[in-house]
């Protein structure tokens, strides 16, 4: 065992010193450019290639490399199905707001997602209801995150948990700071590669050991015959309503999500947006399949193990010598890492720029801005750590209380906003407060499951009808708004 741990551990540093080196480059790349524009949009210079690595890293996080494939162990086939939909997140998140966001970035000089709100709906409410939403649910969601990688590290290393936690908040603490969004596109880049590489590792090793699908679907049938259905144990727990409740809070609704919609303002050209969207596709496509493919695996190697959310983790260690393991477990470090760096770059964003720099210090001096902007990612960081002392087993629904929570709140005012000319703020601000509290409040009684309903669908719905009744019923919006929309 000493071994085995060593020389994970041994992958774990040089994947360390990797990160470091990478935010050094990005830092060194950034002077010479105005600090604000550059760390939080890279100075809209990303291409094709990177854009879809990062909106690859970014979308599929730690929960889709811990958190899904804990809950496909727990759940079967059943979950594979239900997670494949996430597949064309690209193409529709992409598709229905890259183009649309860039162009109307570029006209109202936006740099945060907010920004494009702000602009188009003219309102200081709009405005604060958005920043706050992104930093609530944003730390929800980058709890998953920390506790996927704190895992990881505890897996790697054979170390406690904290000190596993206290690892990944440095790395991810370093490389930030240094590099901003262009960092962010750099790691996101490579480690979208490792991703990659990891999961064919990964889906290959555990057929290989097990001498076949075959042998794994019949033992899977022998624990629960329903393991190898659409349903899940006992033919029951997946019922088709909810699953398909499911597939609008990971597919449809993820166009509301800040850090996806993100990728629309760090893009260099229409060129660079189209070879995204077909290689993302591709890749995400890939990703999602093997992943969930894995945890479901995992059942045949590890009949019973302390929590779900290990099941990539210990799978791992079983099947691969431990140099291999290392490399294939800095992987899944990479998914976590590769989500939360957009987060935490867009949560510093909403709180100095849109918040503390538009309405308490409108004329901030970039080099106060600056030093403001490392010590509120620095205290995010320790923030979301603490947090995490005590994590919770299958950390996906924490993870997907977040996603939902920020889709309820920008879904509809993006949508609206860019392709329904009597969209007013005063549309936007009903549907955000509205959809956004049905949503807590259905979350908070029901958990995951409102009547076989995700709280996703009713919210959305909620905030769709008040949005239309709320604008017809106030007055349009400038003509000159309109026009530059």
């Amino acid at each position: 065992m000493s071994e085995l741990r060593t020389m994970p551990t041994i992958s774990a540093l040089v994947f360390l010193a990797l990160i470091y080196l990478i935010g050094y480059w990005a830092y060194r790349g950034s002077k010479g450019k105005a600090f604000k524009e550059d760390w939080l949009v890279s100075s809209r210079e990303i291409g094709g290639f990177a854009l879809a690595m990062m909106l690859t890293a970014t979308y599929l996080s730690a929960s889709s490399f811990v958190g899904g494939p804990g809950a496909a162990y727990k759940f079967g086939l059943g979950w594979v199905l239900l997670a494949a939909v996430q597949i064309p997140v690209t193409l529709v998140s992409l598709s229905v707001l890259g183009k649309k966001f860039a162009i109307v970035a570029r006209k109202v000089n936006a740099i945060t997602v907010v920004d494009i709100l702000k602009a188009r709906y003219q309102s200081d409410i709009v405005t604060i209801i958005g920043s706050v939403s992104i930093v609530l649910f944003f730390i929800a969601s980058m709890m998953a995150q920390f506790i996927g990688g704190a895992t990881i590290f505890q897996t790697i290393t054979g170390l406690p948990y904290t000190y596993g936690l206290t690892l990944f908040a440095i790395a991810i603490l370093v490389y930030i700071i240094l590099g901003g969004m262009r960092g962010v596109a750099l790691v996101d880049t490579i480690f979208g590669v490792i991703m990659t590489l990891g999961s064919i590792g990964l889906i290959g090793g555990s057929i290989i050991k097990a001498g076949g699908v075959t042998p794994i679907i019949s033992h899977l049938r022998s624990i629960d015959p329903g393991l190898v259905t659409p349903y899940g144990p006992n033919m029951s727990t997946l019922n088709p309503l909810w699953v398909a409740s499911f597939w609008v809070l990971v597919c449809f609704a993820t166009v509301g999500l800040p850090h996806v919609s993100v990728q629309g303002l760090v893009y260099r050209d229409s060129k660079a947006l189209h070879r995204g969207i077909v290689i993302g596709t591709i890749v995400m496509g890939w990703l999602v399949i093997s992943l969930h493919l894995a945890g479901v695996f995992a059942r045949y190697f590890l009949p019973e193990i302390p929590r779900s959310d290990l099941a990539i983790p210990l799978l791992t260690l079983k099947i691969f010598p431990g140099w291999l393991a290392g490399i294939i477990l800095m992987s899944i470090l990479a998914a976590a890492l590769g989500t939360i760096d957009s987060q935490l770059v867009i949560t510093t964003g909403a709180i100095v720029k849109d918040l503390y720099a538009t309405y308490l210090r409108p004329n901030l001096e970039e080099r106060a801005l600056r030093k403001l902007t490392y010590l509120v990612t620095t205290v995010l960081v320790a923030i979301v750590a603490f947090s995490t002392l005590h994590p919770p087993d299958l950390l996906i629904w924490l993870n997907l209380f977040g996603l939902g929570g920020l889709e309820a709140t920008f879904l509809w005012p993006y949508v609206f906003g860019l392709y329904w000319k009597r969209a007013n703020k005063y549309g936007a601000m009903a549907s955000m407060g509205t959809g956004t509290l049905t949503y807590i409040a259905l979350y908070y009684k029901y958990g995951s499951n409102f009547y076989n309903l995700h709280p996703i669908v009713p919210a959305l719905l909620i905030g769709a009808v008040v949005f239309v009744i709320v604008a017809l019923a106030t007055p349009a919006p400038p003509k000159e708004i309109i026009e530059k929309f």
